[in-house]
Order: structure tokens, then C-alpha cells, then sequence
């Protein structure tokens, strides 16, 4: 778990910061993103472990950041985690489909969310010892 980083993005400032507190307090680093543009170059830039996404984002959907983040090699591995207020009926299903390990809607818990994280990391890790 230590040093691994997590990449929150949303566009709304308080609920990054309330997830980077969560996760900074289990230990985990934290960058940031408010939009689809800043999304894919913070990833391509920061490498990080995990991505919390969530879908609603100015300049595009959170949707098509995952699906660009799935298209490109040096990223498709990094397990997202959408993290969203949008009603999971059929955003959790189109997600899932689209390469997100888990759905998380708003407001979600924090136990929830750090136990959703570390499962997450620890498959990540898993696949990656797998495929040495």
C-alpha cells in the first residue's frame, strides 16, 4: 500500500479533496484531475496505481475517459473505479463493460471506498506477477 498512487478526478473540489484525505490517511498519494482532458494527461503523466473516475465531467463524459484510458497500452492495466452520482441501473453496467473493475454512487462511505481500492490494487497486482 505505501507510495501507491491514486488518481481522483472529478470536478468538483470538495469531493477530491475529501477522497484524497480518505486515502492519504490509509497511507495511499494522491493527484488530481477536474476534466477529461486533465484526466489522460494526469495519467499519462503520473502512472498512477488506481483511478477513481467519476462520470459527470466538463468537456466530455467520464465514459470516454475510460474508454480512451482502455485504449491506451501504457494505461489499459490501471484499475478505474467510478465513483459517481449518476444512477447505477445502466451507468454501472455500460462502466463495467467498459473496463472499470467497480461502480461506487455517491455518497459513498469511506470504509467503502478504501476497501474497494485496496481489492482493486491488490488484483492489479496479482494480473501483473502473472504476467512476469
Amino acid at each position: 500500500m505505501a507510495n501507491e498512487t491514486i488518481l481522483i478526478i472529478d470536478d468538483n473540489a470538495d469531493a477530491r479533496l475529501l477522497l484524497s484525505l480518505w486515502l492519504k490517511g490509509h497511507g495511499y498519494e494522491t493527484v488530481y484531475a477536474a476534466d477529461s482532458l486533465a484526466a489522460i494527461m494526469t495519467a499519462r503523466h503520473a502512472r498512477p496505481d488506481a483511478i477513481l473516475l467519476d462520470l459527470g465531467l466538463p468537456g466530455s463524459s467520464g465514459f470516454l475517459v475510460l474508454e480512451r484510458l482502455k485504449t491506451m497500452p501504457a494505461l489499459a492495466s490501471i484499475p478505474v473505479i467510478i465513483v459517481s452520482a449518476e444512477e447505477p441501473v445502466v451507468a454501472q453496467a455500460r462502466a463495467l463493460a467498459a473496463g472499470a473493475v467497480a461502480f461506487l454512487q455517491k455518497p459513498v462511505a469511506q470504509h467503502t471506498l478504501i476497501a474497494m481500492v485496496e481489492e482493486a490494487l491488490v488484483a492489479s497486482r496479482e494480473t501483473m506477477k502473472k504476467s512476469l
